[in-house]
């Protein structure tokens, strides 16, 4: 069955265009109540409740007004989280034995845009059949429940996570002596990071923790670091950190200015858990992982795998093969024995957890692996149907194939979105990376315009 409103990571879109209005929230919150409230009880009442987190964009207070209305309607019990980074809102779901918990968060988007997260009572996404449930019932009237549900402010939400963060590091570990700079993207974190790494002993500064309901991710946070890299050369930090809008993606800056993406931290955490914790049984990363990472693991002999684009693809791939590490490029890390989801401050400990065990600064650290250039192209088509299959196109991925001799790679993959194919070619040499990438680019375009 065909999902009409779940993506692969929740429903997100323009806030008041299409789905993204408190109308369809309210339908959601009885639909989600609904279907989640006959899973199963919950201790804190003997039925269900749901939990529901947002980040701080302003349509937030909107749709958690609609969503919680739905709610109890349907007969749910309603905890309100407030501003709260969403792998923070999986683990409250966890801790309070609720149903599900819900994220209010367009994450990296800017404030115009708006969406809607689930997690399951494990804190984990809802598998497909449950959001089909979903959908399901959001074609059904609403019928208020013969028994409301109740809501509550949970106050001690965000002490709460600071303390799993903390936890997440081994008794007495600590940050003592450490200069950090923090972006919090004026997002979901400015409330929560800045006290986690505080509490640990470093000497922090943090940008992007006022959040005003229309600053968020503007021109700061891990989509646009230049201001965190202008700081810590300012301030003569050690590092900085960047998180995203809700708090699931993170990436460093050295101490020279320089951005430290999500490959080379997940190298640098596997290099850690090789070294200093008994060993990496394997990382997962996606198709778009630098060349250079997977070459980096092989050295190492630690296994590596890649999966579709998107957390959903990492985390099914990581539980197949029974391993606990993986993430993406754009800094979304799981460390599944620490947590269920990507955790932007988790992550960001385990890194500097590899850093105090090393004993190296983190620009040193990184060199340990070698990044390959790489080049990509967004080609605009008329039609994409056939294209990578047709033999021009094979062919010249061919003919890059062997000039690359095995120390690159191509990869052509269509855009979910848009009528695009993106052509992608790493190698040693970054001339000829590009060179490559036009002659694939060229001829894709004719063969997609003809």
């Amino acid at each position: 069955m065909t999902r009409q409103y779940f993506g692969t990571d929740g429903i997100r879109g323009r806030v008041g265009e299409g789905v993204i209005t408190p109308d369809f929230m309210l339908r959601l919150g009885y639909a989600a109540g609904k279907v989640l409230g006959k899973m199963a009880g919950d201790k804190r009442s003997g039925r269900a409740s749901i939990l529901i987190g947002k980040d701080t964009r302003v349509s937030g207070y909107m749709f958690e007004a609609a969503l919680e209305a739905g709610l109890i309607n349907a007969g749910v019990d309603v905890g309100l989280l407030g501003p709260m980074p969403t792998p923070a809102i999986a683990y409250l779901t966890r801790t309070f034995h609720a149903r599900a918990g819900i994220v209010i968060s367009a994450s990296h988007n800017p404030y115009q845009d708006n969406g809607i997260k689930f997690f399951n009572a494990d804190g984990s996404k809802l598998p497909d059949q449950v959001e089909q449930d979903i959908e399901a019932a959001l074609e059904q009237p609403i019928i208020t429940a013969p028994n409301l549900g109740k809501a509550w402010r949970i106050d001690d939400a965000a002490a709460r996570y600071i303390e799993f963060c903390k936890a997440s590091t081994p008794w007495g570990f600590a940050l003592d002596g450490l200069k950090i700079v923090l972006d919090c993207a004026n997002g979901a974190t400015y409330h929560t990071a800045p006290k986690v790494f505080r509490e640990l002993g470093a000497e922090v500064s943090a940008i992007g923790v006022s959040p005003d309901g229309l600053n968020i991710n503007l021109e700061c946070g891990s989509t646009n670091p230049r201001q965190l890299q202008k700081t810590v050369l300012e301030m003569g930090a050690d590092l900085g950190i960047a998180f995203d809008g809700d708090g699931d993606r993170v990436l460093f800056v050295d101490r020279d200015g320089e951005l430290i993406d999500g490959d080379q931290l997940l190298f640098i955490i596997a290099l850690h858990r090789q070294q200093y914790l008994g060993g990496c049984n394997g990382v997962v990363g996606t198709l778009m992982s630098n060349y250079g990472f997977e070459l980096a693991l092989r050295e190492r002999n630690i296994p590596f795998e890649r999966a579709k684009v998107g957390d959903r693809y990492v985390l099914e791939k990581m539980q197949a093969n029974g391993w606990s590490l993986g993430g993406e490029s754009s800094g979304h890390i799981i460390c599944a024995d620490a947590t269920t989801t990507g955790d932007g401050i988790v992550s960001a400990l385990q890194v500097l957890r590899a850093v105090s065990d090393f004993g190296e600064p983190l620009q040193k650290l990184k060199q340990r692996m070698k990044m390959l250039p790489q080049h990509m192209i967004n080609v605009r088509l008329a039609h994409r149907d056939g294209v990578l299959d047709h033999a021009d196109v094979r062919a010249a991925v061919g003919e890059a194939e062997r000039q690359l001799a095995n120390t690159g790679r191509v990869l052509l993959r269509p855009s979910g979105t848009e009528p695009l194919i993106r052509v992608m070619v790493e190698g040693q040499d970054a001339a000829q990376v590009e060179q490559l990438a036009k002659k694939i680019s060229t001829v894709v375009e004719r063969v997609g315009n003809a």
